[in-house]
């Protein structure tokens, strides 16, 4: 086991893990900008974007890049900084860094070398889209981006439409509509869902709807700006989870009987039973009117 102490003098320099505001530069915090001002090194996804924010509060920090594309290269460059006692601030362009961000495969090094990791708090996409969207805060379940082909994305929905928690997803414009269009398959078109457009920027909006609904606003609209796509946990999987706890010692026919009793008609009893066993309806059917006639 290893004990990471934060603040304690350490052999080496340590790697802060510095949050950037998603879209409003108003949103950074005091502290944020001391440790930008008092690290050696900034690791930036993109040093452009860290300049603009650098800039408006006049940090002259110098920069250096770290992304998916320079990682074999720059990781083990950066390890050796560390080692040699630079302190560095790692971000990425928008947000939490590793969360759909670069960050990750530097942490994960550092750890390795026993190199002290200290995470800011700061802003994040799917956390400022969910507490605004009306849904169910928690339990929350944060996916982030599908995979791009159709196959596998209808695939992972699939998987997805069994949790009962909230999902945060996060889409880009020129494919959101696509997506929507495959949620409404995986989903059903009833499923509520709320997309959230440019968060924290002067055109924020929040579209609140069925999944149906929201797939023919992208249908009717050009679609532009960053989307978090905040979709309803499937409830009746839940319901048919806690029904399937409580029959778990009744036989099938019983299990039909059991709705029967509750007001529910013999054939949507039998329908139910082979729902939550994932057998045939017609397969209940016969087992329990066989019973009944026995």
């Amino acid at each position: 086991m290893e004990i990471q102490r934060s603040f304690s003098p350490a052999s080496t320099g340590k790697l802060y893990l510095v949050p950037t505001p998603i879209g409003n530069l108003e949103d950074v915090t005091i502290r944020q900008l001391h440790v930008y001002k008092a690290v050696d090194l900034i690791a930036a996804e993109d040093t452009r974007h860290t300049k603009m924010l650098l800039n408006r509060y006049h940090i002259h920090t110098p920069e250096i890049s770290l992304h998916q594309h320079n990682y074999a290269t720059r990781v083990p460059e950066l390890i050796q900084k560390l080692k040699s006692g630079v302190t560095i601030a790692q971000s990425s362009d928008a947000g939490m860094p590793s969360i759909s961000d670069p960050g990750h495969e530097l942490v994960v090094a550092c750890v390795k070398a026993h190199i002290p990791v200290i995470p800011l708090p700061g802003p994040t996409a799917g956390m400022t889209g969910l507490i605004a969207s009306g849904l169910s805060p928690q339990p929350f379940y944060f996916y982030g981006f599908l995979d791009r082909k159709q196959h596998e994305q209808m695939d992972e929905l699939k998987r997805l439409n069994h949790r009962r928690e909230t999902m945060i997803i996060y889409e880009a414009p020129h494919r959101l509509k696509k997506t929507l269009k495959n949620m409404v398959k995986a989903f059903g078109e009833s499923r509520r869902a709320v997309i959230c457009r440019e968060l924290t920027k002067r055109f924020e909006e929040f579209y609140r709807g069925t999944l149906a609904e929201l797939y023919q606003w992208t249908a009717s609209h050009q679609v532009r700006g960053e989307f978090v796509i905040i979709i309803d946990g499937n409830h009746a999987a839940h319901q048919i989870e806690n029904a399937a706890q409580k029959l778990d010692n009744l036989t099938i026919d019983q299990q039909v009987d059991y709705f029967v009793k509750q007001g529910i008609k013999p054939n949507h009893a039998i329908k139910k039973v082979a729902k939550i066993h994932n057998l045939k309806r017609q397969d209940v059917y016969d087992h329990y009117h066989h019973i009944k006639k026995s």
